[in-house]
């Protein structure tokens, strides 16, 4: 006799169950998301299309030629970047442009970027002092409305401040890689750094993460002992010269949202031509924190400029230049008449 075959395997059972059922019967449904759905924004005050104003300097930013009066200006295209990088667009500021064209262009803006340089003096510090004077303006009206000065800008910002045009001294950081100090970490809670890892942190004080390019700075000492600086900013970094001379190397406003480097964030990722600018994983990370944060700070500013004028004034509007074959300091630059 026969022995019975053996049992069918349970997942088969259901199988032969599943299609041997009666046409009518429904078969399961999976509940997908709806098609296109989204959460909507975590806060719906914040701006998700910035525009930063980018102040133009004196010259051509390629061949090195300076000149303060009324012909070329420009902005190094890194600049530009490490403001797209923090999802923002850009507005050209052109220094030498009538005040009242400088004013249309602000009421369109959401920030404020002061770059690098070197020039101390006449048409163009004029344009930076009403500038800055507009970031405050705003600010104490309760109109948030950021401010980051890098390296000149941080120069111009100090002798704004500190009414004083003598207030900087002579140091040695041309074409440095350094280190940042934290004199106090209890103050990096809530400033530009209060983002970071503790790692990136620590690696900053310890490794040549960022680039220095300048010959003037404010030592500590004399910042703190000067009474319109100290009460306006609080220090955040020092760093040392090639000398190992220390100097205020960051700080942040107590009261508004300005935030000043003596060093430049956007050569990590952007510029290329001189061989100390530190590349490293740690250090593109660096410059994409602070572009962040400068970012998220102008998404406050509650302007909603209309679409059509804020198209018409990009930076996009002006091509740029290629100027890597003749400037160690600039791989682009957008110039302007």
């Amino acid at each position: 006799m026969a022995s019975p075959p053996p049992p069918l395997p349970l997942l088969l059972l259901l199988l032969l169950a599943f299609v041997l059922a009666p046409s009518s019967a429904a078969p399961p449904v999976i509940r997908l998301p709806r098609a296109g759905a989204c959460a909507a924004p975590a806060d719906p005050a914040l701006y998700d299309r910035p525009v930063i104003g980018i102040v133009t300097h004196p010259g051509d930013g390629a061949a090195g030629r300076i000149d303060n009066g009324t012909a070329t200006s420009y902005i190094g295209a890194s600049y530009v970047k490490f403001v797209e990088a923090g999802g923002a667009r850009v507005i050209p500021l052109i220094y030498n442009e009538p005040e009242e064209r400088i004013l249309e262009k602000l009421s369109l803006v959401n920030g404020v970027l002061f770059t690098g340089g070197s020039v101390k003096r006449g048409p163009y510090f004029e344009t930076i002092k009403k500038v800055f004077q507009y970031v405050l303006d705003k600010n104490d009206a309760g109109i948030p409305f950021p401010l980051f000065a890098q390296c000149l800008g941080f120069e111009l910002v100090s002798m704004i401040v500190s009414k004083d045009i003598n207030i900087l001294e002579s140091f040695h950081a041309s074409n440095q890689a350094s280190t940042l100090q934290f004199p106090n970490y209890s103050s990096l809670e809530g400033s530009v750094f209060g983002s970071f890892q503790p790692d990136l942190i620590k690696k900053l004080s310890t490794s040549c993460l960022v680039m220095q390019n300048h010959k003037w700075g404010i030592s500590p000492k004399r910042y703190r002992e000067n009474g319109a600086l100290s009460s306006f900013f609080k220090i955040l970094t020092t760093s040392p010269d090639e000398n190992g001379e220390v100097y205020v190397s960051t700080v942040e406003a107590l009261k508004y949202p300005i935030t000043c480097t003596q060093w430049h964030p956007e050569k990590a990722i952007f510029e290329w031509g001189k061989p100390m600018i530190p590349h490293s994983e740690d250090a593109v990370q660096v410059t994409q924190n602070f572009a962040n944060y400068f970012i998220s700070q102008a998404r406050k500013s509650p302007n909603r400029p209309p679409a059509d004028k804020v198209q018409d004034n990009l930076i996009y509007n002006n091509p740029p230049t290629f100027s890597g074959k003749t400037s160690k300091s600039f791989e682009q630059v957008y110039l302007f008449n």
